[in-house]
């Protein structure tokens, strides 16, 4: 009897083929790169064939390597990067490579689009935020726009994940979690066609939607027999890769919380309301055909500490006796009491996105003074992050009236027990890291499949399947340095964003 599924988690430099079992187990995965282009600056691109090369060799890979049958294989399944767009011709063609999500070309379409409500105050008031050169609906102006020979050939566009799903079935479709990234009435569950043809978008290339719980077609021998699978496998809705690790996170149920720490991070919730995304605070479809997804995310979390690696540790990281130097720096942290000594980091390198949006706002350690040591920097750095994510719960929690005890955590930074501590004791949350933290997005849109499959009743039954690796409360003893360093922090962004603004305006230019 069939028991595994493949389900390929597509990034954005690589795809990362998982089997995964119907328990939610991890039983192999196979890593395969691809190449990003840059055509031009603020331009990222990449060729939709090479995301089929991968995909597919990988699962070549991963049937050699665990031994699994192909009759073994109940279904195929993709948690894909966002936001991607390939455009289609009538007879299943792509015109052009693949817009990515990091590409930032369509600046003055975003612009256009703000202007047709009354300026991006207004747009930001009625939509929750600003859009910019990088969202989805101002990239299919620019093509409109800009190849208008290629606007006039496509049928409808694509992202990664239907055009994955085409590929497999010849059904060409977007699920409703990756199509909320370029605008789906979340209470109709349809496409905003008004907003679409008002800003000049012919709706009739929209592509037709479909559930992540939903099977999309099979695999026709042609791509059955690039996988390596028998022709007939059932190929499952999928979804975008915040939305797959949601579920692969546990937390599924009502008003349950989750934050992913990786380069970034973001703090997530699922509820069955259909909010309204603000204050940064973005709300999209979730797997669960049922409940929409509130995410907040900040730019830089685990990237800090990779700064860290790479700058303050640089004759560690050299050497070849240290394995990993994230865990040597977890053991140094451990050496500095909490609060690092009132030495206070702000973790903006790359400007911020919530709780604060800010393009010229940069990270700093705040009162530093000759009795601080490395070790100092290494905790106040953990720190600044976890301060960062307190303030996104709390604005989640007042926007939005969740109450957040406790949040499963995803993502490389849930594998640092102290990391998990420091931000058990500054959120004063319950920190609950979860098994297989770093497959979340496979593990996620595999157990997905296995609800649209029948395996599992609905979404709320997966809590107990995605198993709790660790649980760190918050420490009482360090709640009074914490709560006055975080309140410190807190003060930091009004009195130094014009600092930061005028500065990062003379650098830039």
């Amino acid at each position: 009897m069939a028991k595994y599924i493949i389900a390929h988690d597509v990034g954005t430099t690589n795809n990362k083929a998982v089997l995964v079992g119907v328990g939610g187990e991890v039983h192999g995965k196979v890593l395969h790169p691809y190449d990003i282009n840059y055509p031009r600056p603020g331009w990222a691109e990449q060729d939709p064939e090479d995301w089929w090369s991968a995909v597919t060799s990988s699962t070549r890979q991963l049937l050699s390597e665990t031994g699994v049958s192909p009759a073994d294989i109940l279904c195929l399944t993709f948690s894909t990067q966002m936001l991607g767009i390939v455009p289609m011709d009538e007879n299943g063609v792509a015109l052009r490579q693949g817009i990515i999500w990091m590409d930032n070309r369509a600046a003055e379409e975003a612009k256009f689009v703000m202007n047709k409500f009354l300026g991006p105050s207004i747009f930001a008031a009625i939509a929750g935020a600003e859009i910019g050169g990088k969202d989805a609906m101002p990239k299919l102006l620019w093509i409109k726009n800009n190849e208008p020979e290629t606007y006039r050939k496509m049928k409808l566009f694509l992202d990664l994940n239907g055009y994955l799903k085409y590929r497999c079935t010849g059904s060409m479709s977007m699920d409703w979690n990756n199509a909320s990234g370029f605008g789906l009435d979340l209470k109709k569950k349809d496409w905003l066609r008004s907003i679409f043809g008002y800003v000049g978008f012919d709706t009739a290339k929209l592509p037709p939607l479909t559930r992540s719980i939903d099977k999309i077609g099979s695999l026709t021998k042609e791509a059955a027999a690039q996988f390596g699978l028998l022709e007939g496998t059932p190929v499952m809705g999928g979804a975008g890769d915040t939305a797959s690790a949601a579920v692969g996170s546990g937390a599924v149920g009502e008003g349950d919380g989750h934050i992913s720490i990786g380069t970034s991070a973001w703090v997530g919730v699922v509820t069955r309301k259909t909010p309204t995304g603000k204050n940064g605070v973005a709300a999209i479809q979730s797997a669960d055909p049922d409940k929409a997804l509130l995410l907040a995310q900040m730019e830089t979390a685990g990237g800090c500490l990779k700064w860290l690696g790479e700058q303050v540790c640089r004759t560690e990281s050299a050497d070849a006796t240290i394995a990993n130097i994230y865990g040597f720096m977890d053991s140094r942290v451990m050496e500095v009491p909490a609060g690092s000594d009132y030495l206070i980091f702000m973790p903006w390198m790359y400007g911020e996105r919530t709780p604060i949006s800010d393009t010229y706002i940069r990270s700093g350690f705040l009162n530093l003074t000759p009795e601080h040591t490395r070790e100092h920097l290494l905790r106040g750095v953990y720190e600044g992050v976890a301060y960062n994510i307190r303030w996104i719960i709390e604005r989640v929690e007042k926007e939005y009236k969740f109450p957040l005890p406790s949040l499963r955590v995803i993502g490389g930074g849930a594998l640092g027990h102290p990391w998990m501590q420091i931000i058990a004791d500054v959120t004063g949350k319950i920190i609950e890291p979860v098994r297989n933290a770093q497959e979340a997005g496979a593990v996620g849109v595999a157990m997905a499949a296995a609800v649209g499959l029948g395996i599992y009743k609905d979404f709320e039954s997966l809590k107990k399947v995605v198993g709790v690796a660790y649980t760190f409360k918050p420490q009482a003893k360090n709640r009074e340095v914490y709560d006055f360093l975080y309140r410190s922090y807190k003060e930091l962004y009004p009195d130094l964003k014009g600092f930061y603004e005028r500065i990062n305006k003379a650098r830039c230019s």
